[in-house]
């Protein structure tokens, strides 16, 4: 080999795999998960381009299952555990969690075992923080049986066991069509992970609960075990500040997000921030919410008749709130909403138009962009992304 032709080969072979990284880089697969009474058959494995926003027009993978509405992954990301949101009326009534396995090379998923969640309709979970127990909100839309929480062990290979202890609630019975029982619609470990909190709707509470992972029944009501919220607020979904000290509440019902001091199991409202519009809003119905990546804003699903998402800043001292946009959906029913591995674009689940609306975010504003891509899907509720 001509020694002038070396130099050439060693540039050529170092580009190759630059551009082989660059392509990894942006390249992710992300997971959605749907209701399955129409099209839709599961949970899809599509590919999405971080420099494009774009997700390929066909799914890698289609994994058949009933009512995956929503995703939830182990920390390393080897394993993923779907609730099967099923109830009266459909084609599998009783409530039911599944677990997968995820190939850390390709990414495929394998379905390892399904458990039932011992309550209708289980329409939230999170792991605790040690990974031994998955924790499922079931909603249950009747009033007979009403909701509950579950605690379901899960093995070091990702495998189910049998609900061990569950947890019910006295409803507040304020709206007596949507209150007449518990509906639990969400459980979030603490970021110290010595508590597991439960949001009941149909309560109108948040109940605290000591955490012992040792424990056959890990959960205990704390020393404080309730917070109370306003009458007919209907609490959905709970979400922490990045150091732990804040948390914010979405009220379903009366499209509102609370605002917490945190610590060590107590909760101390500081701000209650309405989320309807100005012209009035009869159908309220606050949904998802999410920190950006960096967790300077808070993004907040507005569903109802306006179908939006409204965009705050966050005052990292104390929390508190400042609104800095309103954007539409594009859609109805904005079920979930992901940001993507990048930040500089979030998937919105328009569950009722039946479609997936990408939109363009800018990090350093935290501002809404234009809309990137429009897919039909089938009744999607919400994102996970494989980062590893």
């Amino acid at each position: 080999m001509t020694p002038r032709l070396l130099p050439w080969l060693v540039l050529a072979s170092s580009l190759s795999v630059l551009s082989v990284q660059a392509q990894s880089m942006t390249d992710y697969d992300v997971l959605v998960g749907a209701y399955t009474a129409g099209a839709s058959e599961g949970i899809y494995r599509y590919g999405f381009n971080t420099q494009t926003g774009q997700l390929e027009a066909q799914p890698r993978q289609v994994i058949k299952s009933e009512n995956p509405s929503w995703l939830t992954l182990s920390k390393d990301q080897r394993h993923l555990f779907a609730v099967n949101e099923n109830g009266p009326g459909q084609t599998d009534v009783v409530g039911k969690v599944s677990s997968f396995a995820i190939d850390p090379k390709t990414h495929a998923v394998s379905f390892i075992n399904q458990v039932e969640s011992q309550g209708e309709e289980p329409t939230h979970s999170n792991l605790s923080p040690d990974g031994r127990f998955l924790f499922v909100a079931n909603y249950a839309v009747h009033p007979d049986p009403g909701g509950s929480l579950a605690v379901v062990p899960v093995g070091k290979d990702g495998k189910l066991a049998a609900v061990v202890q569950t947890a019910t609630h006295e409803a507040s019975k304020v709206n007596p069509e949507r209150q007449a029982s518990s509906h639990v619609h969400a459980a979030v470990p603490t970021p110290d992970g010595k508590y597991l909190i439960a949001m009941d709707l149909g309560a109108d509470k948040m109940f605290v609960f000591n955490y012992d992972g040792k424990k056959t029944q890990p959960l205990t009501p704390a020393k404080v075990p309730s917070v109370d919220l306003p009458p007919g607020s209907g609490p959905r979904h709970l979400l922490f500040s990045k150091d732990g000290k804040h948390a914010w509440l979405t009220m379903e019902m009366s499209a509102q997000v609370a605002v917490f001091d945190y610590h060590d199991g107590a909760f101390k409202r500081t701000a209650l921030v309405d989320l309807a519009n100005k012209d009035g809003q009869q159908y309220r119905a606050a949904g998802g919410l999410h920190t950006s990546p960096d967790g300077k804003f808070l993004y907040v699903a507005n569903r109802g008749e306006v179908n939006e998402l409204l965009v705050f800043s966050i005052n990292p001292s104390n929390g508190q709130l400042k609104e800095i946009q309103r954007r539409s959906v594009e859609g109805k029913e904005p079920r979930e909403f992901s940001f993507d591995p990048s930040g500089h674009f979030l998937l919105i689940a328009n569950q009722k138009s039946n479609q997936i609306v990408t939109v363009r975010v800018d990090p350093k504003t935290g501002l809404l962009g234009d809309t990137v891509q429009k897919i039909d899907f089938d009744s999607p509720s919400d994102f996970r992304f494989l980062t590893r």
